[in-house]
This record gives C-alpha cells, sequence and structure tokens, in this order.
C-alpha cells in the first residue's frame, strides 16, 4: 500500500521540486530566486570560482567555505564529492583553469580540516586524483601528483579502515619509466613518479591499518622504478642547472631524487622488511646484466649500506652470500660482480656487523674460491664435461679469485682479535690437501687474514691446530707457498711492527738506529716457545734446504728469526737460535743436502746476520767481539759469504765453494766460551742442534692425495693378520720410507693395483668373511694388549706369603684387603 503523500502548499511543493532540479545541475548560469535555493555549501563552493579561469582562486570566497567547513564538518563529505563532479565536468570538458583552482581548494581544505569526518573527503580528494593520473595530459598527472604529495605529509587525527593506495603504487612506478617524446616533459613525468612514490611510502610504512608497502607484491614495482631512475641519471648528475639560473626543488635531478627517496625508503625499514626490500635490487641487477660493469651494483649496495640502520648490515652481506651461492654456475664477472660489492658492503659496515654467522660468511667464500679453481682446471661449469657447456675464461676465473681473497681479508678486518684466530683456524682447516688444488690460490685467504693482526696471547693466535698444518705448507715444493706461510707467520708473531725494520738482511754495525721495540716475554709467550719451539727451529732449518728458495726467502728466514728473539725469546731460547744459527752454517758447509753454490753462500750469509743481531741483543761483549771478528774476516777474504756479497743483482760468486776453515767461520766451541761466563748454559750451547724430523715432514712433500691414501692402504695391508702369516715382519727403515716417498709410474701403478683391491674385496666379498676378517685383527689386538696387561701388572703384595702351586713352583697369593692380617701397631 503506498505511503499517503503529505499534504503541501502548492507554492512550497515548487520550490522543493525547482531545489532537486538544480541539486542535479552543475556549474554557473542559474541566477536569480533560484540561486537563492542551492544549498550552501554548493553556493559556497561554486564562488570560489572566477568568471576567467586565469584569474586564479578567489582567495576571499575561499576562506568563507574553510570556515564553513570547520563550523560544520559534516558537510565536509559533500563538499568533497561536490568539487569530485565539478572537477570531473571540468577535465572532460578540457576546462583545465578550472581544474587547477579545484585541485587549489582540496589542497588548502586538507591542510585545514583534521576532523573524524576528514575520511570521507579524503575518498573525494583521492578519487579526484585518481582521475587527474588517468588523463593523458603530462599536466594534469603532474598535478595530481603534487596535490597526492601535499596529501601524504599531512598527519591524520583517525585512522582509516578501507583506503587502498594500490593504484597510485602502480601509477607512479609507470610514470616513473615514461617515455614521452618531449625528453623535459619526461623528467617531469618521472620526477613526479619518484615523489608520487616517496608519497605513497610516507602515508603507509607507519600506518599498521595499511596494506603494507613493504609486501613484495609493492616491492617489485617501487623498487626497480626508483632503480631505473638512477641508473639513467649516471651519466647526467653534474649537469643540473646552477643555483643562480634555478632554485633548489628546480635545479634537483632525478638520479638525485631517486637517490633521496631510495635512502629514505630504506632508511625505514625494520629488521623484518629488509630481505624484501633488497630482494628487487638483486633481481634488478639480475635481469639487466649489472653485475659486470659492477660501479652501478657498487653504487646501490653503498645507499643501501649506508641508508639501513647498522644493525641490520648483516642481513644485507647474508643475502648477497646467498645471491653468490645461487649464481655459482654463472659467468666469472657475473660472481666477480657480486664478490665486488661484498667487499664494499664489507668496508662499510661496522665492527661485527657480519652477523652471527661469521665462519658461515668465510666459508661461503671458500666455496667460491674453490669452484673458481675448479672451473680453471676443468675448463667447464659443467664436472662432466660434456659437450656444447659454457667455456671458461681463465683470465676472468683469475680476476674473480683476486676479488674473493681481498673481501676475505676485508671481512676480517671487521672481526675482533679472538674471532680471527678463530677464523684463521677455520681457513686452514678447509685448506686441502697439497696438489688437489693450486695451493698458492687456496693459502692467500689466511694472508690476508693476518693483515693488520694484534694479539697478546700466541698461544690463543697460534693454537697447535692451526700451526702444524701451516707449517707443513712451508715445506712445499712451490716456493711462493713458502713464502706466503712465512709472511703469515711474520705477520702474526710481530706485536710491534718491527718487520719493516727487517726488510732487507744486511750486517747491522749498530742496531741501536732501528730503534727496534722490544719488551719482557710474557709468561704465556714462554709457555708458546716451550710448546712449540724445536717445531719452529726445524721448520727454519728444512726451510733453508731448499734448492728453490731466493733471496725473498732467506729475508722473510731474517726477519722471522729477528722476531722470535725479541718477541718471544728468554734465556733458553737465545741459547737454541743461537745453536739453529750454527747449525745452518754447519748445514752450508758439510753440503750434504748437494745444494747450490748460491743457496750454501746465502745460508752462511743468513747465519752471519742473525749472529751480527743476537750478539747485540744479548749484550755480551766478548760474544760480540768474536762475531765482528769472523765478519770483518769474511769482508777481507770471502765477500760471498755477507748479505751484501749475496743478495745482490748478479753476485760474485765462486764456481765451488770449497771446505771452509779458520776464522771465516763462527767457532760453537768459542761462543759457549764466551757466553758461559756471562750466565748462559754450557752444556746446551756446547750441544750441536740436531732437528728431529717427523713422519710429517717427510710426508710434506707429497704431491697428490691419492699417494697419501694409496701409503694408508699399503700399511693397513701390511699390518692385516693374513699378511703376517704369508710373510715375515718388514723392518721399516730410511731406505724403505724414501722408496715409499719416491714418485715414480711403476709405484703409481701398484698402489693403484692393490687400493682397487682393497675396495674390491670389501664390496664383493661375502659378509662373513669380512667380519671374520675383522674379528682375527680383534683378536690379535686383545691378545697383545693382554700380554702387556700381564707385563705390567702385578698382583699387590699379601702379608699372608705365598702358596704352592701344583708343580712345586710359589705362585703369589692375592688376598682380600678385609682377610688381611695386619699388625697391632697398624690398627687404630
Amino acid at each position: 500500500m503506498p505511503l499517503p503523500v503529505p499534504d503541501v502548499p502548492a507554492s512550497r511543493r515548487l520550490a522543493l521540486d525547482c531545489r532537486t532540479l538544480l541539486d542535479h545541475r552543475v556549474g554557473r548560469g542559474v541566477c536569480g530566486c533560484c540561486g537563492a535555493l542551492r544549498p550552501r555549501y554548493k553556493r559556497l563552493v561554486d564562488n570560489i570560482f572566477p568568471e576567467d579561469p586565469e584569474d586564479g582562486l578567489v582567495k576571499a570566497n575561499m576562506e568563507k567555505l574553510t570556515f564553513y567547513a570547520l563550523s560544520a564538518p559534516e558537510k565536509l563529505d559533500r563538499i568533497g564529492a561536490y568539487l569530485s563532479e565539478r572537477l570531473s565536468r571540468d577535465v572532460a570538458r578540457h576546462r583545465y583553469g578550472y581544474v587547477c583552482i579545484a585541485m587549489e581548494a582540496l589542497d588548502q581544505l586538507l591542510m585545514a580540516c583534521h576532523c573524524q569526518s576528514i575520511n570521507l573527503f579524503v575518498e573525494s580528494f583521492l578519487k579526484m586524483v585518481r582521475k587527474l593520473l588517468e588523463a593523458d595530459k603530462p599536466n594534469l598527472q603532474i598535478l595530481g601528483t603534487n596535490s597526492f604529495v601535499k596529501f601524504a605529509n599531512i598527519e591524520e587525527d583517525t585512522p582509516s579502515y578501507h583506503r587502498s593506495y594500490d593504484f597510485f603504487v602502480s601509477r607512479f612506478s609507470e610514470m616513473c619509466h615514461s617515455s614521452y617524446e618531449d625528453p623535459d616533459i619526461r623528467t617531469k613525468i618521472r620526477m613526479a613518479g619518484i615523489n608520487g612514490l616517496q608519497g605513497v611510502v610516507r602515508k603507509t610504512v607507519n600506518d599498521d591499518l595499511q596494506s603494507n608497502i613493504w609486501d613484495p607484491q609493492h616491492m617489485d614495482k617501487i623498487v626497480p622504478s626508483l632503480l631505473f631512475n638512477l641508473q639513467c641519471g649516471e651519466g647526467t648528475e653534474s649537469r643540473s642547472p646552477s643555483p643562480l639560473q634555478a632554485s633548489e626543488k628546480e635545479k634537483e635531478s632525478p638520479a638525485e631524487l631517486t637517490e633521496r627517496c631510495f635512502r629514505e625508503l630504506l632508511g625505514r625499514a625494520a629488521y623484518g622488511n629488509i630481505k624484501n626490500a633488497v630482494t628487487p635490487v638483486l633481481m634488478h641487477l639480475d635481469n639487466h646484466s649489472l653485475w659486470e660493469g659492477k660501479t652501478f651494483a657498487v653504487r646501490c649496495f653503498k645507499i643501501i649500506m649506508y641508508s639501513i640502520q647498522s644493525q641490520h648490515s648483516h642481513l644485507v652481506i647474508q643475502q648477497l652470500l646467498g645471491h653468490l651461492d645461487s649464481n655459482s654456475k654463472n659467468s666469472a664477472t657475473v660472481r666477480a660482480g657480486i664478490v665486488e660489492v661484498l667487499l664494499e658492503a664489507a668496508a662499510i659496515a661496522s665492527s661485527g656487523s657480519v652477523g652471527p654467522t661469521v665462519l658461515e660468511v668465510f666459508n661461503t667464500l671458500l666455496r667460491q674460491l674453490r669452484l673458481s679453481v675448479d672451473y680453471e682446471l676443468t675448463g667447464s661449469y659443467d664436472a662432466s664435461g660434456n659437450i656444447g657447456t659454457k667455456i671458461i675464461k681463465t683470465h676472468e676465473e683469475r680476476q674473480l679469485q683476486e676479488a674473493v681473497i681481498r673481501t676475505i681479508g676485508s671481512f676480517a678486518n671487521t672481526l675482533p682479535t679472538y674471532q680471527r684466530s678463530e677464523v684463521m683456524l677455520f681457513i686452514m682447516g678447509k685448506i686441502p690437501v697439497p696438489g688437489v688444488h693450486p695451493s698458492i690460490i687456496m693459502i692467500r685467504p689466511p694472508l690476508q687474514v693476518t693483515t693488520g693482526f694484534q694479539t697478546t696471547n700466541m698461544l690463543t693466535a697460534l693454537p697447535n691446530s692451526f700451526l702444524e698444518p701451516l707449517l707443513s705448507f712451508s715445506l712445499m715444493e712451490d716456493p711462493e707457498v713458502r713464502l706466503l706461510v712465512l709472511t703469515i707467520l711474520l705477520r702474526v708473531i710481530d706485536r710491534h711492527d718491527n718487520t719493516p725494520k727487517f726488510s732487507r738482511i744486511s750486517i747491522i754495525s749498530d742496531i741501536s738506529v732501528l730503534k727496534l721495540k722490544v719488551d719482557k716475554c710474557s709468561r704465556q709467550d714462554n709457555l708458546f716457545m716451550k710448546k712449540h719451539a724445536q717445531q719452529l727451529y726445524r721448520h727454519i732449518y728444512l726451510a733453508c734446504k731448499e734448492q728453490s728458495s731466493g733471496p725473498q726467502h732467506f729475508e722473510t728466514l731474517y726477519t722471522l728469526l729477528a722476531l722470535i728473539s725479541m718477541e718471544l725469546a728468554n734465556e733458553e731460547v737465545v741459547v737454541d737460535l743461537i745453536r739453529l744459527a750454527l747449525a745452518l752454517q754447519d748445514l752450508a758447509q758439510t753440503n750434504e743436502e748437494s745444494l747450490s753454490v748460491y743457496n750454501r753462500c746465502a745460508v752462511h750469509a743468513l747465519s752471519a746476520a742473525y749472529l751480527n743481531l743476537i750478539c747485540q741483543l744479548t749484550t755480551v761483549p766478548t760474544f760480540c767481539q768474536h762475531v765482528h771478528e769472523v765478519i770483518e774476516m769474511r769482508q777481507k777474504e770471502v765477500p760471498f759469504l755477507l748479505p751484501e756479497g749475496v743478495f745482490r743483482e748478479n753476485p760474485k760468486l765462486p764456481a765451488t765453494l770449497d771446505k771452509l776453515e779458520g776464522d771465516v767461520l763462527f767457532q760453537q766451541s768459542k761462543i759457549t766460551e764466551v757466553l758461559g761466563g756471562s750466565g748462559y748454559n754450557t752444556d746446551r750451547l756446547a750441544t750441536p742442534y740436531i732437528p728431529q724430523f717427523t713422519d710429517e715432514d717427510r710426508l710434506s712433500k707429497r704431491k697428490s692425495i691419492g699417494e697419501t691414501v694409496s701409503l694408508q692402504v699399503e700399511m693397513e695391508s701390511r699390518n692385516s693378520p693374513e699378511k703376517e702369516e704369508r710373510t715375515p715382519a718388514e723392518e721399516i727403515t730410511f731406505e724403505t720410507l724414501k722408496n715409499a716417498i719416491v714418485d715414480s709410474v711403476g709405484m703409481e701403478e701398484q698402489e693403484r693395483e692393490r687400493r682397487r683391491q682393497v675396495v674390491e674385496k670389501f664390496q664383493k666379498a661375502p659378509f662373513e668373511e669380512i667380519a671374520a676378517h675383522c674379528g682375527a685383527r680383534a683378536t690379535l689386538l686383545q691378545s697383545k694388549l693382554n700380554q702387556i696387561f700381564e707385563i705390567t701388572i702385578r698382583p699387590p703384595p699379601s702379608p699372608s706369603g705365598t702358596i704352592s702351586s701344583g708343580y712345586g713352583q710359589t705362585q703369589s697369593r692375592s688376598v682380600p684387603v678385609y682377610e688381611m692380617k695386619f699388625p697391632d701397631l697398624c690398627v687404630y
């Protein structure tokens, strides 16, 4: 049933009908009494528009509209809707002057009103901005962007639950990639897009009610748009107008604006958002092949590292390491570019910012180093060597290896001393057996870690687990590897920067001119030398026996001896070092190792230079006198036995070095006599130094891991019970071990066949046979142990005496303690 129509006078009904008609019409031109029938907010809005749009906004009427909006905030949404309706019509009719006036009015209302009804007004405002951004005219797009930026800087008092900025992210990102024909207009559009993205970030980054701007769907649009403009402006940064020609805003280039926006975005990133912000950067550099150039990639990550909070730096480094792993089979130039970025990131990162997984950083870099060496050796990224795989360029792999080594050093420089010691130990554990990889490459990471290394405790800086494998490399055939090992030792031992003062080996008449820094040897240093001194002496002695040693090796050995004398020396160490120097003289004199004339002269010179140094450090006048007399005699008769005569270009050496006698040699008996008068241990001084060779020294020059494994298999087969039953035990002599080490084709074939038989036996033999074999070995071991126990363990004496066995022999009887009878004096 229809509702009854209220009884309204005819005049009143006519007025209501006119008002309804006018509510659905916009624009001016309605005059007379009908204009007074329009709502007040519409009349106030209409009055801000002048007859000529070039006259601009009517300010007096705008003030009235603003006062009305503040007085009646419930009308604000209607004002916004009406302005939006007018703007849509003006855009459609290309009346752009009125469009600008409408946007100016909206901006002023936004700045003035912060009431609870602002949300509905904002919806109308965003609708108008969207209308402008969708227009084809660049000026309208820029106008809409500027209004949005002003809106983004307003802090709203009331939250909004239903507002979305997805369109604006997409549209502003599209504007950042504008390809408009006119370059000036194109630049303005791109800068508007950048400003718009900055506004979206400011408006949403701290608003929990808005969609998360850090989501990948948004970051995958925002970050590439910024990087695109940053890259495009690389070559034009310096072409901005001077301050006299443009204002500060106008003279800012797109690249500068982009960098400022990018820094602001990263500066607002929290811990959980770093990954989403950095991942699009990695993808952009991948997609546009920007790693190979390195410059732009380094610039991007410099911005990132300087912009994010310092405690989040390790997250960026971890992402770069993961990206490096994912590109393991990419070209060397790409991997080198990522490593260069890591190098710069490590230099920027503060101390300790490598993060909680310190060793994982070095593990990844070492893995990449080994992969690069593998690629260089095989010539292909595919280990199977299939045809069609990408061919390796050796020089590119070498450049990558150098970059990885520098990066390892850069990361190590950010660590405290105790962590650097752990890193050195970790790296030594990752270095493969000599021969499997080029050792010159794999030994260089520890060298980088020791750069600038300072420690107060040698026991922690050079633990046995690090020192032993390091010294084993000092006996390798490659002279470069030996030199690197000696350099590592110098950097760790030198705690007072004395190394540069011994850069050249020479006879120094007065060491006071060197201004050496010498401290008293600490208790920890004494413990270190007590534990490792003989090991160091032995390797110094063996290093002097190397035929391939050159001037640098002898200079480094001289520096090492000097540093030990100043950093780690006590009275016992000084005596041993003098004995070592005299043993080196005997080595060159007897020439049992068939050294060349140059090497023999070099060893003589090394011994003389060190004895000249140590005699001045001990400050024993008679010792100094003897050393100086021998040096003076050599200068007259055999100058080629001194450093100045050997370590120079084109040294004048004799064809043969006959056995030297007399005053040109240092006499152990004389030195013992003069030092004994000063309280030194004469018994130890009179004993010639003889290095104690170990299995490590004898096996250190094995060329491949296969030979070491073959030796292990051979020793196992010799010790097996079956072998003992068939053949008598073979006596192990020096010649036997020497023959085992000699590299010959026949030996290699025999060892390879023996290994194959052992492997085949364990693969094909029945389980019972293998179990019986292992059981026989266990039984043999147990029987040997029983024999040892019977010999070494005797039953305790018993007060009850002995008992007779059935064969007339006396046998000790073990009586429990509680059954023993003790004298009364022993009981209380």
